[in-house]
């Protein structure tokens, strides 16, 4: 299964050719490319595909999409490695 997670962005690192965003994804922290979005920001929510944010999301929506992944539980934790918090 591959998932589009929602997640906040925490620091973002000038990378070549394109920026490195750290996403919290409620509590589990993991790179993501900006290529699709380079001028996303410091704590703008994004969607997450395959390690590439893909979208803004608002943080209301972002939040309600992360607990329905928390009820998921082994679908998510298969995708992000470890369990949502």
């Amino acid at each position: 299964m591959c998932l589009g997670i929602p997640g906040r962005i925490t620091q973002i690192r000038e990378s070549d050719p394109f920026p490195i965003a750290l996403v919290d994804y409620g509590g589990v922290r993991k790179d993501a490319c900006l290529a699709y979005i380079p001028d996303a920001v410091i704590g703008e929510y994004v969607i997450v595909h395959v390690g590439f944010a893909i979208a803004r999301v608002d943080e209301a929506e972002a939040l309600r999409t992360l607990d329905v992944l928390r009820a998921m539980g082994d679908q998510v934790t298969q995708e992000l490695g470890e369990p949502l918090r």
